[in-house]
């Protein structure tokens, strides 16, 4: 989906189709619109932004649809994972204070009660935001490690090291630089105009509030940090980037060390990594990060044709094996998460034999069962023809496209807007009788409906999701898309700089 309209005045140039085919930017075949150049410089820039700034449904789609790569799935699963987090984030803050989130979070059933929102495989659509969680994961550790796999297996050493190189030195910048840009509006907007949030305490001073926002963003964004405090204060929902980038620097530590491996050494590198990670030591987060390289060293091999023999004798049954992953997986995705305690799996019904595996070093026992949820699922989603399309399709392409966008801004639109829209319709706290008190009850809605889809829930989006989805939108065209591309002219400048001249120092 293009932001680009052929009708916008700011088309300044025409194209040449004679070669419909080829490429016309390098072929040369622009060519000057004099009629255009008679239009007034500030009706040209007032044009210009609008089209940087219309929603992109109101945009024409492009003649030709460019096809999607191999793993464009991948984008269309992270884009829905994303709307899953969206979802449950806005369930669980409207049922803060009325005790149904507990509910959400527990099994079907929990205390003697059976809502359809908590039913297995339907309450993925409820609380499926932690099973995102290691789906963004699983399918960074598949993407990252891509190219470099592809590299290892053609034995390209040099292209490797390059890759890994830029890799590393653009992954930084390519997740904080997001982050700091739009935390730093959203603690901006607290003061000027002042709303009223209700996700931190604010500061007296817009000077103070900046010593804060710095101090915790230098301490936050520390892939050694040691405080112990995984929220930040400006926009708690963030907690996953630091875990993403320490995910991120496990997948170049393994592709590097693995890199002189043959196949068979490096797959079972692989397996031994995520099982000490599981099994030996509490980290979830990073098997999953290699789970996805392990998918990822797969599927590369299968291309080539030289998959393991005992995975080319599965190759008859590949479908019935993919089938039960999948439902094995979306089973696993509700598994109760209210907190740490294995009380509440030992009692969910169809959780008590499943709460034998839970191993002895994993902490928080949701992300063990999360990590086959995640890594099962999307194994088994590009096996499975009419789930691989529908990940494939416009909608989910499009959540894909504005994914990091929308993660990153859809907690200050609940802290902003949401919290007001909730509190007018009938979701009140009692801090907002204090602290905006002309929003609650403003205009009552009826609470009929199913948990999780009650009216009075549901209008508010009417608003909220178009104005989320449009403010995602902003922030990956003018935020996150030009942290990608300052990280990789930056790293072009710097690796393409000769070396200083000088006498050299003999060792």
């Amino acid at each position: 989906m293009s932001n680009y309209n052929p009708d916008s005045p700011t088309n300044w140039h025409k194209v040449n189709m004679a070669h419909e085919n080829d490429n016309v930017l390098e072929k040369g075949y622009w060519q000057s619109n004099k009629a255009e150049s008679k239009i007034p410089l500030h009706t040209r820039a007032l044009h210009k932004f609008l089209d940087f700034v219309r929603p992109m449904i109101l945009t024409k789609a492009p003649a030709t649809k460019k096809p999607l790569s191999r793993t464009g799935y991948l984008d269309g699963l992270r884009g829905f994972a994303a709307f899953l987090v969206y979802w449950q984030h806005h369930n669980s803050w409207v049922r803060e204070t009325s005790g149904d989130d507990e509910i959400f979070e527990n099994g079907f059933g929990y205390t003697g009660k059976h809502y359809f929102a908590t039913f297995p495989f339907i309450r993925v659509f409820f609380t499926g935001g932690h099973f995102a969680v290691p789906v963004f994961f699983v399918i960074s550790g598949y993407v990252l490690s891509a190219k470099p796999l592809s590299l290892m297996q053609s034995g390209e050493s040099m292209k490797l090291l390059d890759n890994l190189s830029s890799a590393l030195f653009r992954r930084w910048m390519r997740l904080w630089i997001p982050v700091a840009i739009t935390t730093y509006i959203y603690m901006t907007m607290a003061h000027y105009p002042g709303f009223y949030t209700d996700d931190y305490f604010h500061k007296a001073t817009y000077r103070e509030e900046i010593w804060e926002w710095y101090s915790n963003i230098k301490n936050f964004s520390f892939i050694f940090d040691t405080s112990g405090n995984p929220f930040f204060p400006y926009n708690g929902h963030i907690w996953t980037i630091p875990q993403e980038f320490k995910g991120s620097i496990a997948v170049y530590v393994a592709l590097v060390s693995f890199s002189r491996f043959p196949r068979n050494s490096r797959l079972l590198a692989e397996l031994v990594l995520i099982w000490y990670f599981i099994w030996v030591t509490d980290g979830c987060f990073f098997a999953m990060f290699i789970a996805g390289m392990l998918l990822c060293d797969l599927d590369l091999l299968a291309i080539n044709n030289d998959l393991p023999r005992f995975i080319k004798r599965l190759e008859p049954y590949k479908q019935i094996i993919f089938y039960h992953l999948l439902i094995i997986g979306l089973y696993l995705s509700g598994v109760p998460a209210r907190n740490m305690d294995m009380n509440n799996v030992w009692k969910a019904r169809g959780w008590y034999y499943l709460a034998y595996l839970k191993p002895q070093a994993t902490f928080d026992y949701k992300w063990f069962y999360l990590f086959w949820a995640a890594t099962f699922t999307t194994a088994a989603i590009p096996r499975i023809g009419w789930l691989r399309r529908f990940f494939e399709g416009r909608f989910c392409q499009y959540l894909g496209k504005i994914s990091f966008g929308l993660y990153l801004v859809h907690g200050p639109v609940i802290f902003i807007l949401a919290d007001r829209l909730y509190s007018a319709v009938g979701f009140v706290r009692i801090r907002h009788l204090k602290n905006m008190p002309q929003w609650p009850n403003a205009f009552p809605l009826s609470m009929a409906g199913p948990l999780g889809l009650e009216f009075a829930f549901l209008a508010p989006h009417i608003i909220l999701l178009p104005v989320t989805f449009w403010l995602a939108e902003i922030t990956t065209r003018f935020i996150d898309e030009p942290s990608v591309k300052f990280a990789q002219n930056l790293y072009r400048r710097l690796a393409s700089g000769s070396a200083p001249s000088g006498p050299s120092l003999k060792m």
